[in-house]
């Protein structure tokens, strides 16, 4: 896998080099360019202006052309494109190239040179177990935005820290750079070391993996194809675009026609070993972190995935959090709340029962054992948001 750089032939990219100059000094995390618009950047979560020139429709195809050098024809046979861009050794970007009506447009995301840990994170300590996990699918969800890819990448750091195992990673493009510690890894860039995720993933199943990261189960094969891996004696790391747990196992399910369904079901509640759904939160020093959902495979939620009683896994996931270390949305922003990394407002405007929220913060609700562990009476630490390293950059 290669990065795109720049050569003294090009006219434009020295003028996106500036504009990514001007976005990392603001501290953002995406540059929005389009032809016949000017540049925008998303500083703190917020769009907003970081120059006044207006890009005309030659000058963003004369950038598509420096950008994607041999891959031009296959941007313009498929009308997107993913790649990275290499700004120095300390900063690269995962960019997204696509028409629009007027021509060009791309999105180019930060991506930290420095591979994200848990504890970096502010990532609830119980995810640290996952070091042992010897087999079984794990699956990191969230909407567009939400940090799935860092945290997928502190997972792989923490194996990668900790257990002498062999590591392929298929992403779209590569974000993170792992290097070998304890583990030896292989990544490969869909469209430039591998033609699809499906692809890979079968062919990784030759290559005598123990980990295998897929940076999305995109489609019903990649899907087929990683469940027979997990079952099959892997650990499979992946990522969906859905919000929570419920909505995850109705994703991967609804994929199959009816008729395979339950089988898919069963497959399920023996192999899914973890689910992470992540929602990015504003702290109260004006950072972003992730409140997380955790479902850790227990019998009782193995039982109720298998017998389709989807709607009661959130009570399970809210009884088995001091046994089990799994946690509801609600009972992770609460954890925050009260290590005084985010605000009352915060909590309440991102929690799945706002009311709720409000009664046990304001002691109207007696649950503290189900909603807080050993926690809801407080302590005396203070903020922790001082031990969080690297933020969440809207990965």
């Amino acid at each position: 896998m290669t990065d795109s750089t720049s050569s003294f032939d090009d006219k434009q990219i020295p003028i996106l080099k500036q504009y990514l100059h001007r976005l990392l000094e603001l501290g953002g995390s995406d540059l929005h360019l389009k032809a016949l618009g000017k540049p925008y950047g998303r500083v703190q979560g917020e769009i907003m202006p970081i120059g006044e020139d207006v890009q005309s429709r030659e000058a963003m195809m004369t950038l598509a052309k420096e950008l994607l050098r041999g891959r031009f024809g296959e941007f313009v046979q498929n009308k997107e494109i993913d790649l990275t861009f290499r700004l120095s050794d300390e900063f690269r970007f995962r960019v997204n190239m696509f028409f629009q009506k007027d021509g060009v447009g791309m999105v180019f995301r930060t991506i930290p040179s420095e591979v994200p840990t848990i504890d970096g994170l502010g990532l609830p300590q119980q995810l640290k177990k996952l070091k042992d996990v010897q087999r079984g699918l794990v699956l990191i969800t969230g909407v567009t935005g939400s940090g799935k890819s860092t945290t997928m990448a502190s997972i792989i750091n923490l194996i990668n820290e900790n257990k002498r195992k062999h590591i392929i990673t298929i992403e779209d493009p590569i974000e993170f750079i792992h290097k070998d510690k304890y583990s030896i890894i292989n990544q490969r860039s869909v469209g430039e070391d591998t033609n699809s995720f499906a692809n890979a993933l079968r062919s990784a199943l030759r290559e005598d993996p123990d980990v295998i990261l897929v940076g999305e189960m995109r489609d019903l094969e990649t899907i087929e194809i990683a469940l027979h891996a997990a079952e099959t004696g892997h650990l499979v790391v992946s990522t969906l675009h859905t919000p929570d747990t419920k909505e995850t196992l109705n994703r991967i399910i609804g994929m199959f026609d009816a008729k395979e369904q339950n089988r898919i079901r069963g497959a399920l509640s023996s192999t899914l070993n973890t689910v992470v759904s992540q929602r990015l939160v504003g702290t109260r020093q004006g950072r972003r972190i992730a409140a997380v959902e955790i479902l850790f495979k227990t019998p009782r939620i193995g039982e109720l995935i298998k017998q389709k009683r989807d709607d009661e896994i959130k009570e399970a996931l809210q009884d088995g959090k001091e046994v089990y270390g799994t946690q509801t949305f609600d009972q992770a922003l609460l954890d925050l709340y009260y290590d005084e990394i985010i605000s009352e407002d915060e909590a309440v405007a991102n929690a799945t029962s706002p009311d709720n929220i409000k009664l046990i913060i304001n002691g109207v609700l007696g649950v503290k054992d189900k909603n807080r562990g050993d926690k809801l009476d407080g302590d005396d630490e203070g903020s922790k948001e001082d031990t969080i390293k690297i933020k969440f950059n809207d990965f």
